[in-house]
């Protein structure tokens, strides 16, 4: 008996093999239902982000159909300027998800950074949009590879896969928690989407972050955290967002125009963090410059950093950068 020999295995995606711009701010990502002329229009002047029209949970079944010639005509007719334009298709277990592809994607692909790919539970999920998306793309004539993909995970099997996921595809750009599903999924005991379940003393969601937020570093993603259902309640909502964002996760999304400040403040560094982080970066280059005396470390007042100071003064600047921050620090060299 002959076997066909095993094909190589491709190394995983790293940041070199991504367009500069996937790494771009998501601190609010709005949700906007794709059968919704009105609040399509009203979205494109809203400060999130992000925004992604929704063809999934958003619409109802009857309606999924024309809500893709709506997405369409709004992504070429809006003004998204600053903005990220995101489609979420229906996920690959249904009969809508090709469709929902092929309408977008040729309809508006010009106008379009990323598709959202809900309830992925393995790679070859990801890999099957891969492949779909450069079929088009090189149908019509579009540049291959250069819209995105964003993976949700909304279930065990999901988050069981999800190093394989993250792992999937160059495109992607990142991992985004799906708590309603995901709470179903594990039988979780409570009715409030990103609350804390009854009779469990600690954080019932901090594994589940923790490991969506590995995944996605693991291999140069975006860690998105997933709505709080309980609108007009913001300072439930900065409570919510404010645990992802202090375990490192880039943004969340938003279901209302009064979540997106919240959100654009709770993931953006506050003015001191931003102003020490340039300041650590500036006294780092210094001291290991020839005029600095080459060394490896330095006092930057009563703290000394080196190397690691400085990757960590990196992700500070870079979000602060993003978020329009303007340094109100200077740094001064000591004398020697």
């Amino acid at each position: 008996m002959t076997t066909s020999p095993t094909p190589p295995v491709s190394p995983a995606p790293t940041a070199s093999d991504r367009p500069a711009d996937r790494l771009r701010p998501r601190r609010s990502c709005l949700a906007v239902p794709g059968s919704n002329p009105r609040f399509l229009e009203k979205a494109q002047g809203l400060p999130a982000d992000q925004v992604f029209l929704d063809l999934e949970d958003a619409c109802a079944p009857l309606a999924k159909e024309g809500a893709r010639h709506t997405v369409v005509d709004a992504l070429n007719k809006g003004d998204w300027t600053g903005r990220t334009r995101v489609v979420r298709v229906n996920d690959w277990t249904t009969h809508w998800t090709y469709r929902d592809v092929i309408t977008v994607v040729e309809g508006a692909g010009h106008n379009l950074d990323c598709v959202m790919l809900p309830k992925v539970q393995d790679a070859e999920q990801v890999v099957a949009l891969d492949l779909l998306l450069t079929q088009i793309e090189k149908t019509m004539g579009f540049e291959v590879g250069r819209i995105g993909i964003e993976a949700q995970i909304e279930n065990a099997r999901g988050l069981v896969n999800v190093d394989g996921i993250a792992a999937a595809s160059p495109r992607l750009e990142t991992i985004v928690f799906g708590p309603a599903d995901f709470m179903a999924s594990i039988s979780m005991k409570t009715l409030v989407v990103g609350q804390q379940p009854p009779g469990y003393g600690a954080d019932a969601y901090h594994y589940i972050l923790m490991r969506i937020l590995m995944a996605a570093r693991t291999h140069d993603l975006q860690a998105i955290d997933g709505p709080f259902l309980q609108i007009r309640d913001v300072d439930a909502f900065r409570e919510v967002a404010g645990r992802s964002a202090a375990l490192g996760f880039d943004g969340k999304w938003v279901l209302h125009p009064g979540q997106i400040d919240a959100a654009n403040e709770i993931f953006s560094p506050s003015q001191e963090d931003y102003d020490h982080a340039e300041l650590i970066l500036d006294a780092y280059d210094h001291a290991t410059s020839e005029a600095g005396g080459k060394k490896g470390s330095a006092m930057l007042g009563d703290e000394m950093i080196d190397e690691a100071s400085r990757k960590m003064a990196l992700v500070i600047s870079g979000k602060g950068r993003a978020a329009g921050l303007r340094r109100t620090s200077v740094f001064e060299a000591p004398e020697a």
